[in-house]
């Protein structure tokens, strides 16, 4: 699934937010995702001419995203929160000398009802960028 074939639709975001390009694979335990965006010179996470490696926070978050779209099948998926990151650890500072793509793998440790915990790990060209734990929650107007 890439972006122009309905990676997009499961996704908050519009437009040039939408970091991930493609699914590379997934399960019901969780998702890998690939995104070149990083390269873009306009990616609009950059400031003043850098894009900083905490941004890697939104590419594991729209992985997650992602995958609860994938896992819901058809039909709208509610909105979710990103409430908490837990042991978020980078390797380097920012994304401006990683050439290769990036390589989101995103996989749920826990799921209650509509919330769930990933963990997390990104990498491009076989070097760990960052990992950690994300808390999606539903989003007020969703809670049942």
């Amino acid at each position: 699934m890439t972006a122009e074939h309905g990676l997009a639709a499961l996704l908050p975001h519009a437009g040039d937010m939408c970091l991930l390009d493609e699914v590379l694979s997934w399960n019901q335990a969780g998702v890998i995702c690939r995104s070149a965006s990083h390269r873009r010179a306009d990616h609009p996470l950059r400031r003043d001419g850098v894009l900083s490696a905490v941004h890697l926070l939104e590419y594991a978050a729209q992985a997650t995203a992602v995958h609860g779209g994938l896992v819901a099948g058809a039909g709208a998926v509610p909105a979710k929160l990103l409430a908490a990151a837990r042991e978020f650890h980078l390797q380097v500072t920012n994304l401006d000398d990683i050439r290769a793509d990036l390589h989101i793998d995103a996989q749920r440790l826990l799921a209650m009802g509509d919330s769930a915990l990933y963990g997390f790990h990104v990498s491009a060209g076989g070097r760990e960028l960052a990992t950690g734990r994300l808390t999606i929650l539903p989003s007020v107007g969703e809670r049942s």
